[in-house]
């Protein structure tokens, strides 16, 4: 973008010049037209607004994918706290600025803004309260990671979640190295007991083994918002489980890009 916008003034620099020499050399009774005014006034009016394109877009990778000044930056994950569409559009898909409470593996929570470009198709899911993963700076930026693997994604989400004390050090080790399988919930009822932003319910499940057989559990689960329109009774989730112990499931509900 800065290159482009020197580009452009370069030319319109030249341009102008061109137009002075042109406004004092030539034979119209209106030089000032051709000469005087335009130059400037596209000097005035064009690069002012160009410069004000590239502080709006700066960190930001137009083409919607992450800006290279964020490539290998630590994952985080933000909650949308507020969504605003800007002036601008690339390919006619909204440039948008979002407000973020960002939680760090490390246990550190800040707020940050980030302006990224998306697509028609997806606005519906950066809506406030939905949670994305980021990546952020030291300096505070932050930018949603639509680079990051699934895995690296869930990763980051789980030790933010164990930071914060809502999942335990063995849900942790069960997320790690237990099997992967299918779930059906058969019922899922609100015990009335929220725990910060989330809601405490007994969840029963279903959970099919590998070998096709299944088991039966009834957990108590404190759940955010968009997971539990994930978990409604007759909806497919998938678990994780210790073979050893089925005494204890964790319900993997997928990060949104």
């Amino acid at each position: 973008m800065k290159a482009i916008i020197l580009l452009f003034l370069l030319v319109d620099v030249g341009c102008t010049i061109a137009y002075i020499v042109n406004g004092v050399t030539s034979d119209d009774e209106m030089p000032w037209v051709s000469g005087w005014i335009v130059g400037p006034l596209t000097l005035l009016f064009f690069a002012p607004m160009m410069f004000g394109i590239a502080r709006m877009t700066n960190g930001v990778s137009l083409s919607g994918g992450v800006h290279k000044s964020f490539r290998g930056a630590p994952l985080g994950i933000g909650r949308v706290t507020g969504v605003a569409r800007t002036s601008l559009s690339v390919n006619d898909q909204p440039l948008m600025e979002l407000d973020l409470e960002v939680d760090t593996p490390e246990g550190h929570t800040f707020r940050a803004k980030a302006r990224q470009v998306i697509d028609f198709t997806e606005v519906g899911m950066v809506q406030i309260g939905a949670t994305l993963p980021v990546r952020y700076l030291p300096d505070g930026r932050v930018t949603l990671a639509t680079d990051a693997p699934q895995h690296e994604m869930q990763a980051a989400f789980d030790r933010v979640q164990l930071a914060k004390g809502l999942i335990t050090p063995r849900q942790l080790h069960i997320t790690d190295h237990g099997v992967e399988a299918h779930a059906v919930v058969l019922s899922m009822v609100p015990t009335g007991e929220v725990r910060g932003d989330r809601s405490v319910v007994h969840l029963a499940l279903r959970v099919t083994r590998p070998d096709r057989t299944m088991f039966d559990l009834t957990q108590e689960k404190a759940l955010a918002p968009d997971s539990i329109t994930q978990l409604q009774p007759g909806s497919v989730t998938r678990v994780k489980y210790l073979p050893h112990d089925e005494s204890e499931v964790v319900v993997l509900i997928p990060l949104k890009r």
